[in-house]
């Protein structure tokens, strides 16, 4: 099969195409898919340029989600069969194959049934980023959002992956909500995504904005998708009392006296620890996620916004794209 294969640190140059031997099934609880196409993500820009989470274990092929069909299955799979077409993040972070290839293998419980309504670009381009926005607003298998009850929220960067995602999360779930952009047509991008309030924070004081358009007070609900000194700064914009949930490691400089006072309660979110980790009941919870999202995707009630596509081979022009932050939504590469 043909695969990107990082054997290196570096630019996005050090990916390269090679002819490899196709994954197999290992486990009974395995299933073998057919690649139709795989997202791009940060998590992937951040491996290639400092190493995997597992460098012992040689080249790796990155890429932690796709769609595709199902061409094999493991003795004890159960929901799936040959012929269906489904959706998933899993691998791509050194350990197992990930998607930046034709074929891959991953557990049954971490894959959901592709929405009805989307191609396969489109599906590959959710998995990861709706798994972050859908457990940064609070379910992590409890089956309630943090933001039930809550009335306003910001999200920063919210023409990103996933940013767009969880703004309209937010919406559904009752909240208004105000985002920070860095251009005009992102902008526009997400006010028809259903942001209440675009912020342009290259020319506009964010902080200042959040606080007159919440009188004030502070939003009930703060997303930080950016990290460094964003992070820090955002506690000044969340209501006592407040949630606030990030995607980064915070600084060692970050004010955490500020969160404190205003008794903050603070969620880190990092979708990728049922699979560090090997917490199979996490991963299964996930696979439900996506199960949910698939149903409100084939409602009408969430869009996922592709930006751009590119073909396998060229993955690496795919990563300096990213690089260049100007995507609205996601880029999915094509085998």
């Amino acid at each position: 099969m043909k695969a990107i294969l990082l054997s290196e640190c570096g630019g996005p140059e050090v990916l390269t195409l090679r002819d490899l031997p196709e994954p197999e099934i290992q486990a009974a609880d395995d299933v073998k898919i057919q690649l139709r196409a795989a997202s791009v993500n940060p998590i992937d820009t951040k491996l290639r340029q400092r190493g995997t989470f597992y460098p012992e274990r040689g080249p790796a092929i990155l890429g932690c989600d796709g769609a595709g069909v199902v061409v094999a299955v493991g003795a004890a799979v159960q929901r799936f069969r040959v012929g269906d077409e489904v959706y998933f993040c899993y691998g791509g972070l050194g350990d197992r194959s990930g998607c930046y290839a034709e074929y891959t293998v991953v557990p049954e419980v971490a894959l959901a049934h592709k929405p009805k309504s989307l191609s396969f670009v489109q599906a590959a381009a959710l998995p990861l980023a709706a798994i972050t926005a859908w457990e940064a607003l609070g379910d992590r298998g409890e089956g309630t959002f943090w933001v039930a009850g809550r009335k306003t929220a910001l999200v920063h960067a919210g023409a990103g992956g996933v940013g767009h995602l969880a703004l309209q999360l937010a919406r559904r779930a009752g909240l208004a909500v105000a985002t920070t952009v860095g251009s005009i047509a992102k902008a526009a991008f997400v006010e028809k995504l259903g942001a209440n309030l675009p912020i342009l924070y290259k020319t506009e004081d964010w902080v200042k904005v959040v606080l007159e358009w919440t009188t004030g007070q502070g939003v009930d609900f703060a997303l930080d998708t950016v990290g460094g000194s964003t992070f820090g700064q955002t506690f000044a914009v969340v209501r006592p009392y407040g949630s606030l949930s990030t995607l980064l490691e915070p600084p060692a400089d970050t004010p955490w006296k500020v969160a404190r006072k205003r008794n903050l309660q603070v969620q880190f979110t990092l979708m990728l620890t049922p699979q560090l980790m090997s917490l199979t009941q996490a991963l299964a919870h996930q696979g439900h996620i996506l199960e949910q999202v698939a149903t409100l995707v084939d409602r009408g009630e969430l869009q996922v916004v592709v930006d751009k596509t590119f073909p396998l081979g060229a993955a690496a022009d795919a990563h300096y794209y990213l690089s260049q932050r100007l995507v609205q939504g996601k880029i999915v590469l094509i085998p």
